[in-house]
C-alpha cells in the first residue's frame, strides 16, 4: 500500500477574515466562473454609494463602521484588483459625480494593483487596500461647501482642505482594528520625497511605505479624473507628469514599476490620440514608457519620432 501525504495549510487569523468576509459577500465562486468587468463595475458603483454612506455616519458619529467597511467595500475592491482589464475599471471611476466618494474607490483599487506589483504579502495588502480606501476619510470634518466648491480655492480654504489629513489620522487612531502604519497612510499620503508636501514636509525614509503607495495611486486617480472645477487631464499629461516626479516627488521605486505596468498593460487597446484619430497599442519600448508603436488604419506611428502627436485617452473597452 502506497504513503499517502497529506498537505496541510496553515490559514492565518488575518487570511480567515479575508475569506469570511468574501464569503459573505459571495466573492468566491467556483473556480470556471471569475466575475466579469460588468458585474464589478455594477459591484464598484455600489460600494461608492456605500463609501458616501460611512462618511455621512463619521460626520454624525465621529466613529468609523470598520466592520461594515470590511465585509462591504474591501472585498469588491479586492476582486476589482484582480479584473486584467483595469482601464475598463479606471474609466468607471473617473467621473466627477460623487468625486469625492469614487475616489476613495479608484485610490483603493489602484493602491491594491500597486501592491501587487511589488509584490506585497497578503496581510500587507490586506492592510494596503483599507489604508488607501480609507485615506480620505478625514474629509468627513471639511465643510462640504469648500469640498464640492466649483472653482479654485482661496489661500485660506486650501488651508482648510489641508487638515483633512491629521483629521483622517485622529479618526483612524481611535479606531478599534485599525494598526499604526494605516493611520499614517491618512495623515502622510500628501508628503513628498522632496519635503515639499504637508502637513509636516516629511521626506523620504521619513514617509510610512504605505504612504508612498498611496500617494502613486492618489495623483494617478486625481489626475485622470473630472472634477466640478476642471475637466481630466489628457493620459499623456498624466503619465508625462508622473515620470517628471520620478526623482523628486514621488518614491522612484514605486513609481517605476507603476508606469511600467500601466504603459504594458496597454499593448492591444484602441487609445484616442492627440490628433483625433483612434488607433491600437502595438509595442512598448522599455527603455521609452511614454512614447509607444501606435497603429492608425494599417499604419504603424512611432510616438517617440511624431512628438506632436500624443495619446489623448485609453477608450474603455
Amino acid at each position: 500500500m502506497k504513503n499517502i501525504q497529506t498537505k496541510i495549510t496553515v490559514i492565518q487569523p488575518n487570511e480567515l477574515d479575508i475569506i469570511i468576509n468574501k464569503l459573505e459577500s459571495g466573492y468566491i465562486d467556483a473556480p470556471s466562473k471569475k466575475p466579469n468587468v460588468s458585474f464589478i463595475s455594477s459591484k464598484l458603483e455600489e460600494a461608492i454609494d456605500q463609501v458616501e454612506d460611512i462618511f455621512y455616519f463619521v460626520k454624525r458619529h465621529s466613529k468609523l463602521p470598520l466592520t461594515e467597511i470590511k465585509q462591504t467595500v474591501i472585498p469588491i475592491i479586492q476582486t476589482a484588483s484582480e479584473i486584467p482589464q483595469f482601464f475598463h475599471l479606471f474609466y468607471k471611476l473617473q467621473s466627477a459625480d460623487d468625486y469625492t466618494y469614487r475616489h476613495n474607490i479608484g485610490v483603493g483599487v489602484i493602491a491594491t494593483l500597486i501592491g501587487k506589483w511589488l509584490s506585497l504579502s497578503e496581510e500587507d495588502l490586506h492592510d494596503l487596500t483599507i489604508a488607501a480606501t480609507l485615506h480620505d476619510i478625514g474629509k468627513t470634518k471639511i465643510p462640504t461647501e469648500i469640498l464640492n466648491k466649483p472653482g479654485k480655492l482661496t489661500k485660506a480654504e486650501y488651508e482648510t482642505v489641508k487638515k483633512h489629513t491629521i483629521y483622517g489620522y485622529e479618526i483612524l487612531k481611535n479606531t478599534q482594528g485599525i494598526n499604526h502604519e494605516i493611520s499614517l497612510v491618512a495623515l502622510q499620503h500628501h508628503e513628498r520625497e522632496d519635503g515639499k508636501g504637508y502637513p509636516f514636509n516629511l521626506q523620504g525614509s521619513k514617509i510610512s511605505y504605505y504612504s508612498k503607495i498611496v500617494a502613486v495611486a492618489d495623483v494617478f486617480h486625481a489626475m485622470s479624473s473630472n472634477r466640478v472645477y476642471h475637466d481630466a487631464t489628457p493620459f499623456y499629461q498624466v503619465i508625462k507628469q508622473m515620470n517628471e516626479d520620478m526623482f523628486g516627488k514621488l518614491d522612484s521605486t514605486i513609481l517605476m514599476p507603476f508606469l511600467q505596468q500601466i504603459m504594458n498593460a496597454l499593448i492591444g487597446h484602441q487609445v484616442l490620440l492627440t490628433d483625433g484619430k483612434i488607433g491600437v497599442i502595438k509595442f512598448i519600448n522599455p527603455y521609452d514608457l511614454l512614447n509607444p508603436l501606435v497603429e492608425v488604419s494599417d499604419t504603424i506611428i512611432d510616438l517617440s519620432i511624431q512628438k506632436s502627436i500624443q495619446i489623448e485617452r485609453v477608450l474603455s473597452e
